[in-house]
C-alpha cells in the first residue's frame, strides 16, 4: 500500500467505511487508515500540510501574477506591444494546460509527493533564470515563462487530491476552501510585490527574484513533511493496482460525468474574466488617468498595481470565505447549492464589471468600488468549484479530473483572454494609431467582453445543477464499491 515513508502502523479496531458523503462520528476528520491499518497521519502534521501547500499555491499566484503588476516596466524595457505583453501570460499558460494532463495522468499512478517535489524545483529555477534576462532576448523571457507552466501544472493537479485523501466532509470543504484563498492573496501579493520591488529598486528584474528564493525553501517543507496519502484514504477507499485504468477510460469516464464537463466550462468563464481582467486592469487603470486629465507620472503605474493588488487580496478571502459558508448551511437544504451559488456569483458580477468598464473615464474611484464588488462575486466559485470535483469523482481519478478541467480552463480561459483582449485592443486602435485617447478606448472596448463572458459561465453552473445530484451518487456507489470501476472499463 502506497503510503509516506514514515507512516506508523497502530492496533485499531477494523475501519468503519464512511457513508454517502458523511463520515461516522467516530473517525476523526484527519486521522486516515488503509484497510490495513497502514496509514496514519497526526491531526497537528495534517494541518502543517495543509499550511505548505497553500504557501506553494501562494507563491505559485504571487508569481504568476508579478508580471502584470510590473508589466509597465517590461514594456518600456523591451519596446514591446500589447499583442506581445499579452504573449508573456499566454504561453506560461499554454505550457500549463499542455502538461497538466501528463501530471494528471502520472498523479493518479505514481508518488504525487516525487512529481511535486520535481515540478515546484524546475519552477523555482526557471523563474530565477527569466529574472537575469537582458533588453536584447525578450523571446528569451517568453522561453522561461512556458517553462514556468511545468511547475504550476505538477502541482495545481495533485495538491488537492491530497487534501482530499486528508479530509472529509466539511472539513474538506473548509481545507480545500483554505488553499484556495491563496489564488486571490497571492495574486493581490503579486501585483503588489511586483510594483513595490520594482518602485523600490528602479528595475523589474529584482521583482522576478523574490518568488522563486522563497519557493527553494519551501521546496525543502515540502520534501521533509508533507506525505503521500493513500488515494482515497479519508473515504476508506482502495487503491488497488487492479483499479487502475488507462488514460483514454479515464478521460471516456469524466466525459460522460455532466457535472465535470459543464463545471469546468462555467469555470472557464471565470478563469477567461479573472485572467483578463487581472492581466490588463493596472494598465486600463493607468490609461484611465490620462482620459480623465490627470497628469500621468511612472509612478501611476505601481499605484493602480498596488491598489489593485489590495482588493485583488482583500476580495478573495471575502467571496471565497462566504461562498464556503453559504455552501456549508445552504446545500444541507438545498443538493445542487454548489453550482446554484456559482451561477449567482457569475451573474451578478457581470453588471459590476460592465459599470467599473464604462466608468472609467469619468471616476476611477467608481471603476474600482465596482472592480471591488465583481471581484467578490467571482470568488464565491473558486472553493465550490474545487469541491464539487472532489464530490463527483472517484478517488483514482481525481489527478486526471483535476488537469483535464485546468486544461479546459486554461485553453479557453486566461490562456487566451490575456492576449485576445490585446489582440481585440491593438486592432481597434489602429484606426487611430496616434491618438491617446484610442489608447484607452480601444482597450476598454476590448474589455467589454468580459462581462458577456460572465454571463455564459452563469448559464452553465444553472445547466451544472441539473446534473449534479446524479453525478454525486454514482460516483459515491464507486467508491463504495470498488468493482464497479474495474467493471466500467468494459462499459
Amino acid at each position: 500500500m502506497e503510503g509516506d515513508s514514515d507512516s506508523q502502523p497502530r492496533d485499531r479496531s477494523p475501519t468503519v467505511k464512511y457513508q454517502s458523503m458523511g463520515r461516522p462520528e467516530a473517525e476523526p476528520d484527519n486521522v486516515q487508515f488503509s484497510d490495513s491499518g497502514r496509514f496514519y497521519i497526526s491531526p497537528t502534521r495534517s494541518y502543517i500540510v495543509i499550511f505548505i501547500l497553500f504557501l506553494i499555491n501562494l507563491l505559485n499566484y504571487m508569481d504568476r501574477f508579478i508580471i502584470a503588476g510590473v508589466l509597465s516596466g517590461i514594456q518600456d524595457y523591451f519596446k514591446i506591444s500589447d499583442t506581445s505583453a499579452g504573449l508573456l501570460q499566454t504561453v506560461f499558460i499554454c505550457s500549463y494546460m499542455i502538461l497538466a494532463p501528463l501530471f494528471g495522468y502520472l498523479g493518479d499512478r505514481c508518488n504525487r509527493k516525487i512529481l511535486m517535489s520535481i515540478g515546484i524545483f524546475i519552477w523555482c529555477g526557471v523563474t530565477l533564470a527569466g529574472s537575469f534576462v537582458t533588453q536584447s532576448h525578450f523571446w528569451a523571457l517568453v522561453v522561461c515563462r512556458a517553462f514556468v507552466g511545468i511547475g504550476e501544472a505538477s502541482y495545481s493537479t495533485i495538491a488537492p487530491t491530497i487534501i482530499a485523501d486528508l479530509f472529509v466532509g466539511d472539513k474538506r470543504t473548509f481545507m480545500i476552501s483554505i488553499f484556495y484563498i491563496a489564488i486571490p492573496v497571492g495574486s493581490g501579493l503579486g501585483y503588489m510585490l511586483g510594483s513595490g520591488v520594482m518602485k523600490l529598486t528602479g528595475d523589474w528584474h529584482w521583482s522576478m527574484r523574490v518568488t522563486p528564493c522563497m519557493g527553494f525553501v519551501i521546496f525543502l517543507f515540502l520534501v521533509f513533511i508533507v506525505p503521500n496519502p493513500p488515494r482515497g484514504a479519508s473515504e476508506n477507499h482502495t487503491d488497488s493496482p487492479e483499479s487502475r485504468t488507462s488514460w483514454w477510460e479515464d478521460l471516456k469516464y469524466l466525459c460522460t460525468n455532466w457535472s465535470f464537463v459543464l463545471s469546468s466550462l462555467g469555470t472557464t468563464a471565470v478563469t477567461f474574466t479573472t485572467g483578463a481582467l487581472g492581466f490588463w486592469a493596472p494598465i486600463f487603470l493607468l490609461r484611465a488617468r490620462g482620459i480623465n486629465g490627470s497628469l500621468v507620472h511612472t509612478s501611476d503605474s505601481s499605484k493602480d498595481s498596488l491598489i489593485f493588488g489590495a482588493i485583488t487580496c482583500v476580495t478573495g478571502i471575502v467571496g471565497i470565505a462566504i461562498g464556503a459558508v453559504i455552501s456549508k448551511h445552504l446545500k444541507k437544504k438545498v443538493p445542487q447549492a454548489d453550482p446554484l451559488i456559482c451561477a449567482v456569483g457569475m451573474l451578478s458580477s457581470s453588471p459590476c464589471l460592465f459599470l467599473a468598464i464604462v466608468l472609467a473615464k469619468h471616476s476611477i474611484a467608481l471603476t474600482y468600488f465596482f472592480i471591488f464588488l465583481a471581484e467578490i462575486f467571482l470568488a464565491l466559485n473558486w472553493a465550490i468549484v474545487a469541491d464539487i470535483l472532489l464530490y463527483i469523482i472517484i478517488p483514482t481519478r481525481r489527478s486526471m479530473a483535476e488537469a483535464v478541467q485546468i486544461t479546459i480552463c486554461h485553453l479557453l480561459g486566461d490562456a487566451s483572454s490575456s492576449y485576445i483582449i490585446g489582440r481585440i485592443s491593438d486592432a481597434i486602435r489602429m484606426t487611430h494609431p496616434t491618438s491617446s485617447h484610442w489608447k484607452f478606448v480601444s482597450l476598454q472596448y476590448a474589455f467589454l467582453l468580459c462581462p458577456f463572458i460572465a454571463v455564459v459561465g452563469g448559464a452553465l453552473f444553472l445547466w451544472t445543477a441539473n446534473h449534479l445530484e446524479e453525478d454525486r451518487i454514482k460516483a459515491t456507489q464507486k467508491i463504495q464499491d470498488p468493482a464497479d470501476i474495474v467493471s466500467f472499463q468494459g462499459s
